[in-house]
This record gives C-alpha cells, sequence and structure tokens, in this order.
C-alpha cells in the first residue's frame, strides 16, 4: 500500500579557509587554513548554495580586512540583524536538543565506552565519543559560553540588532543539549554525498529517534558525522574549502536540491571527518601534542551549533550585512583573551571552543551572563561540589551553594539523578537521606529564582557496596544463544524462538525470531537478570539483523524497541535493515547491585514485513 510523504527544505554549511569570504556569508566553518564564512546570502564554495559554512583558517585569515596578519579582528560588518524567519523560525527558542548520526557502514563495529558514549572500529582518531562528550557537556557546570547565544531572539522586527526582554530568546540548554545518537550502517556513506543525500539522512535520522511531528523537530538539530576518507559535499577537496557546514532541508540550493520531510522543518550539520584535513580545520589550534588532536572537531562543532540555534533556518535568524553569522565573524581569530578560542570547562571535562559575536558587547565574547525567556539576565549559579563517593548504608548530607546575580532573589531547588535513598530540600538546597542501592548515577542540581531565572551543576554520584567484596565475574543470562530450543529463562511470544532455516541463526541453530508477519503483530521477548555489585564493567550485548520488505528509506513503520524495565536503551526499524548480523552493546553499570528486566518489543504495521531477529545475547560483568 502506498503512504502518503509531504516535504520541507532546511540548509547551512561551513567553509574551509580558501573560501571562506564567501562561506562567511553562510552558516558554516571553514578549514583553518583558508577562511571562515557563513550566510545564507553570500556566495558559496563547491556549490553550497545558501547553506552556512565553515571556512579553513588558512582562508579565514587571507580574506579579512588587512590580511592574514589581522588574524585577530572580527570578520564581516557590524552588529547582527535578524532576518525575520523562514517558515515562522527564526531561533531556536526552547532548551537545544542535538542529535548525532554517525553516517555509513565505514564506521565499522559499535561499542559503548564507560560514560556511554558509542564508539567505532574504524574511528581511528575517537573523533565520535569527543562529539557526544561535548554535547553532554554543552550546558552543563552553569557554563556561560552557551549564555552568549541566549542574547538573541526572534519576534523583533527584521533587521532588528537587539532584543527586549519579553521576546523568546534563544533556549539555554541546561543539563546537556545531547538527545541521542545513533549508527547508521544500513549502506556506506558515499564517498562524496551531496547536501540532498545529506539532508535525506538527517530526515531519516528525525524518524528513527521518534520525532515525526513539525513541534518535535522545532528545537532539534542533527549532526551528521561521515567517517574517515569520505569528503561529503566535496570537503577536504582542492574545491571544497570547507570544514562544515549547518542548513535546513528545504533548502533548494544544496547540491542535489532540497530533500522531503513530512517530519516539519529539519535543521542538520554537515560534520566531515574532521581530523582528515588536520591544522586546516583546527588540529591543535588551543592545545599542543595528542591533547589537542580533536581541538578542531569541539571547535567546528561548536562553531555549526552556536550558529544553528541562532540562525535555525538560514537566514531568518542573525546575520550581519555581508552575511556572516554569530560564530563566523568570531572564526579563527587567535587563541585567549575575550574573544580568543581557548579551553571552556563543563561538568564532564574542558574543550576547546572558540568564541562568538556579542551584540551587547560589540564584538566575539567566550562568555556572557545567560538571558532568560521573559526576564533581564539574571544569573543564578550553582557551584559544582564534584564528584561524590558514598556508601550503601552510610547516612549522606550535602549542602549545594548557589548564587543570584540579581538581590532579594528567593531560589528552589531541586535534583535529578540521585542515588536511591537521597533527596534534595528544596528550600535549603541540602542532599541527604541513606543510599540504598549500589551504583554511580549522574546528578544534575538546579536552582530557579522567582523570574524563572535557573542554573545547573552536574557531577557524577558513585555509591559503593557495604562492606566492599570482590566482583563475581563472568556472563549473567540463561539461554543466551536459545540452544536449548525452549524460551526458558526468557519470556517469549509464541513462536519467537525459532529454528528453521529460512532465516539462519548468528550462531548454532536457534534463534529469536519477532515480527515477520506483514500484518499488525507484536512480539515481546524478556529476561531478569540480577547484576552483581563490586565490579568494574556491566556489558550487554546481543547481535541483531533486520530484514525488510519495506522500501522506504526515510520512515520507521516497524520497529523493535530493547529496554532495561521502563527506560528505552534504543529503538531499531526497518531503515537499519542489513544483510548480516550486527553486534549491539550497551553499558548497564548504573544498575549494579539491582534486578533487572532486560526486554525486546517488535510492533509490525499492516503491511509490508519486517524481521527482527535476534541471537548470542550476553550480560558480561567483570
Amino acid at each position: 500500500m502506498s503512504r502518503p510523504r509531504s516535504a520541507r527544505p532546511l540548509a547551512a554549511r561551513l567553509g574551509t579557509t580558501a573560501t571562506a569570504a564567501a562561506l562567511l556569508m553562510a552558516s558554516g566553518l571553514a578549514f583553518t587554513g583558508t577562511a571562515q564564512a557563513a550566510s545564507s546570502k553570500g556566495a558559496h564554495p563547491s556549490g553550497h548554495g545558501n547553506a552556512k559554512v565553515y571556512p579553513t583558517k588558512e582562508f579565514a585569515d587571507a580574506h579579512r580586512s588587512g590580511g592574514p596578519k589581522a588574524a585577530s579582528q572580527a570578520a564581516g560588518s557590524g552588529p547582527l540583524h535578524y532576518g525575520g524567519g523562514v517558515d515562522g523560525i527564526g531561533v531556536t527558542t526552547g532548551a537545544p536538543k542535538t542529535y548525532i548520526v554517525f553516517y555509513g557502514s565505514q564506521w565499522g563495529t559499535q561499542s559503548t565506552d564507560a560514560n556511554g558514549n558509542l564508539t567505532f572500529t574504524g574511528d581511528p582518531k575517537g573523533l565520535a565519543p569527543r562529539v557526544q562528550q561535548l554535547m553532554k557537556g554543552i550546558g552543563t557546570n552553569n557554563e556561560l559560553w552557551s549564555g552568549v547565544m541566549t542574547q538573541f531572539c526572534e519576534g523583533v522586527a527584521s533587521g532588528a540588532t537587539s532584543c527586549p526582554a519579553s521576546a523568546a530568546h534563544v533556549g539555554y540548554p541546561t543539563g546537556g543539549t545531547f538527545a541521542g545518537a545513533w549508527y547508521d550502517p544500513s549502506a556506506a556513506s558515499p564517498s562524496q554525498a551531496t547536501g540532498h543525500q545529506l539532508a535525506v539522512e538527517a530526515v531519516k535520522a528525525a524518524g528513527h529517534f521518534g520525532n515525526t511531528t513539525a513541534a518535535s523537530n522545532r528545537n532539534a538539530q542533527y549532526v551528521v558525522v561521515s567517517p574517515t576518507g569520505t569528503k561529503p559535499d566535496g570537503f577536504n577537496t582542492a574545491t571544497g574549502n570547507f570544514c562544515a557546514w549547518h542548513d535546513w532541508n528545504g533548502d533548494t540550493s544544496m547540491t542535489g536540491g532540497a530533500a522531503a520531510s513530512s517530519y516539519g522543518d529539519v535543521a542538520f550539520t554537515n560534520l566531515p571527518y574532521l581530523t582528515d584535513a588536520g591544522t586546516s580545520c583546527g588540529q591543535n589550534y588551543v592545545n599542543a601534542g595528542t591533547a589537542g588532536t580533536l581541538d578542531g572537531v569541539t571547535i567546528v562543532e561548536g562553531h555549526e551549533y552556536s550558529e544553528t540555534i541562532t540562525d535555525q533556518n538560514p537566514a531568518g535568524g542573525w546575520t550581519d550585512t555581508t552575511g556572516y553569522e554569530n560564530a563566523d565573524k568570531c572564526a579563527w581569530v587567535g587563541v585567549g583573551g575575550t574573544g580568543g578560542a581557548q579551553n571552556v570547562a563543563f561538568a564532564n571535562g574542558s574543550f576547546a571552543m572558540q568564541s562568538t559575536w556579542s551584540n551587547d558587547a560589540n564584538g566575539c565574547q567566550i562568555s556572557h551572563p545567560i538571558v532568560t525567556n521573559g526576564t533581564g539576565a539574571n544569573t543564578v549559579t550553582v557551584t559544582n561540589p564534584g564528584a561524590q563517593t558514598s556508601t550503601v548504608g552510610t547516612a549522606v548530607s550535602l549542602q549545594i551553594q548557589a548564587t543570584d546575580s540579581a538581590s532579594g532573589q528567593t531560589l528552589t531547588y531541586s535534583a535529578t539523578g540521585l542515588p536511591a535513598g537521597l533527596s534534595i530540600n528544596a528550600s535549603t538546597g541540602l542532599i541527604s537521606g541513606t543510599p540504598t542501592t549500589a551504583g554511580t548515577s549522574s546528578t544534575t542540581v538546579t536552582a530557579k529564582d522567582t523570574t524563572n531565572a535557573s542554573g545547573s551543576a552536574s557531577f557524577s554520584w558513585t555509591v559503593n557496596p557495604a562492606g566492599g567484596g570482590t566482583c563475581p565475574a563472568g556472563q549473567k543470562l540463561g539461554n543466551p544463544g536459545f540452544e536449548t530450543g525452549t524460551a526458558a529463562p526468557w519470556t517469549a511470544s509464541a513462536g519467537v524462538v525459532d529454528s528453521s532455516t529460512s532465516q539462519a541463526a548468528h550462531s548454532g541453530s536457534w534463534k529469536a525470531w519477532m515480527d515477520g508477519y506483514g500484518a499488525t503483530h507484536t512480539d515481546t521477548l524478556s529476561q531478569s537478570v540480577t547484576l552483581p555489585t563490586g565490579c568494574s564493567s556491566y556489558t550487554y550485548s546481543f547481535w541483531l539483523k533486520i530484514t525488510t520488505a519495506e522500501t522506504t528509506t526515510t520512515t520507521a513503520y516497524d520497529k523493535l524497541t530493547v529496554a532495561v524495565g521502563s527506560t528505552t536503551l534504543a529503538t531499531y526499524s526497518n531503515l537499519n535493515k542489513g544483510t548480516s548480523y550486527v553486534q549491539r552493546s550497551f553499558n548497564l553499570a548504573s544498575y549494579a547491585g539491582q534486578t533487572i528486566t532486560l526486554k525486546f518489543t517488535g510492533t509490525e504495521d499492516a503491511s509490508l514485513q519486517t524481521s527482527f531477529l535476534v541471537d548470542d545475547a550476553a550480560v558480561n560483568v567483570s
């Protein structure tokens, strides 16, 4: 049966230094060896159309007024002006949500590190976990790098250069902007993907993450990360003088044209494998040696993120009269000081970041008070207490400290991710109680004043078992490969445990086959397991193969949800189809000391079969 589809487009790119002047007219970041440019109205290299492009450093230096010796000067001309919006969208007004997509089978085998980040055998420089950590850090530790962007807004007259307190300002990403990561190995990433292909992948990701309405994509952006050795849209070629770019799916000037979306406007970034370009895209720009290998990754992605939230549908947001966006004006201007690139401390570490343009200061700033919608610039600062360690059965008392830039304000405290048995006093900020369960939690405490201005701090909290003890290492699942020929100790829908030869097992003769009927159907498979305490590694893995009769490349009609209790670990669909089994892995360390239920739920719609084949599951602790 046919399914209706509608389309809507978006776009913005970051260029290399050789075409930076033009690229600064778009929303992108160029190689450090050329120039940086970003504007949806200016010229772009390599046929980038209206995308916002980040040029290389060399190009940016060469195209500043005064030439390379003027590298410390901001680029462009004058303050940023509001563009009036595109499709009613000017800036990201809610808390920004960033989804990261690892595009193409060249990334290799996926695993998960101790921080819960996806890692890959085809990632020689470790770019993937670094990008994820960056997005988990932005908006934590009450950092003020994001505060620079919150001075901008929408709902003001086209051409305006300032925002009243009542306007809808750019949202602050409290607790982190990271919203999810997904590996799409369904096909190899093209050797030189067009803008259209990248936009299609972004729309596909929106469907994967369940963002299937315009409202769910209103404050979202998708970072499409290509594998090493590829040259998306001409990256790292003689004519592709850019490091990255951002755009939206409806930009008709993209290479290959606009991409259809039935999910509303989809903002996305083309983030190539930046270390392939070396120092031209920021390697060692701030830090020397191996500490700076991935400087360019965080500088460039931070650049694109900041431009997307201030100019979500280019150039309906904020650009100057020459088309430069907020980060374009401050790209590759040097290191240190008020406006230079430098290490910025988030709750999960320090990251090399560039400054962005501030109309308030008429210059580049690395920090600025957070401006909250409907208020002035009240700033609530929460002092990070640092990583905490406690013991099961031993009472805890931790006083959270916070201050407000406005006098006379009353603060209200809240917390998420506290270990079981602990609570926070909303009036005083005192965390107290007695931990009941061993494990490690990611805790965020927030203080809010009467104007709704707020600040947060995030930190880890480890609860050790009482009396210590050794780790009972080993594999903890029963019947992990279903080779007993029955489900037990799994609980499964009828017919799920299967030995038919039409679909082979990963190993042995038996596997779990969910769905595959081509009709509305749901299958489930679950097992409860107790995780011991005192171990350093808790890894849940299984091998998954997906076959389907669906032909769509954008819509997830049939889905498999993997969960721990009520918490979803991952969702796969017909879009993840493949010809072989792929191992999926997850970190269960936060569940140490608990009895948990691991569950698969496969749902199939009314037509065109999708089969979800699971085999050789394991919970390994050590």
